[in-house]
């Protein structure tokens, strides 16, 4: 089984990235990530079969210690082998220094085959469409949807979750940040 510690957004934020999500479905190009029921988030790590209970101590534990990070979401990109559309957000060095130091705490836990989401190899993203198993043209009308779209947006990382990587996703634990 394959999990992901996850950055959630404000709810505001995530509201207007969901809008996004579901203009691509309203124009009948993709309903992939609406499938998946899972919510607008940067992935931090995958991992392989985590003892589940011990992650989530491990994930208060970690959060306790921290505090919620602007978030500034300002352009669009894309994955073109997996037919991906995404929002970039912009890099910080305290985003940066949680997402190492997240590894670091679980540094217990299986990465193989995620080097992507490792603290030397991270391309933090938001998806907003998963074309990948749809028609090459979906890929192409949906990138161009978003980048029509689009609008810098501005807001927080308001929890840390860890989700089963499923179809659909499961969220096991979500847990807030402490306000700053």
């Amino acid at each position: 089984m394959e999990y992901a510690v996850v950055l959630y957004l404000d709810k505001e934020t995530e509201g207007k990235i969901m809008s996004l999500i579901q203009k691509v479905a309203d124009h009948k190009l993709s309903t992939k990530f609406l499938e998946y029921k899972v919510r607008p988030h940067v992935t931090l790590a995958m991992f392989h079969d985590v003892d589940e209970n011990k992650c989530v101590e491990l994930l208060e534990n970690f959060v306790r210690e921290k505090k919620t990070l602007p978030a500034y979401l300002d352009s669009v990109g894309m994955f073109n082998d997996t037919k991906a559309v995404f929002i970039n957000p912009t890099m910080t060095r305290n985003m940066y220094q949680l997402q190492s130091d997240l590894h670091e705490a679980l540094k217990e836990f299986d990465t193989r085959g995620f080097e992507w989401y490792l603290p030397d190899a991270w391309v933090p993203h938001c998806s907003v469409v998963m074309s990948g198993e749809d028609e090459d043209e979906v890929f192409y009308k949906s990138s161009e949807l978003i980048l029509r779209e689009f609008r810098k947006m501005e807001g927080t990382y308001a929890e840390i979750g860890l989700i089963k990587v499923t179809m659909p996703v499961e969220e096991i634990a979500t847990i807030p940040f402490d306000v700053e």
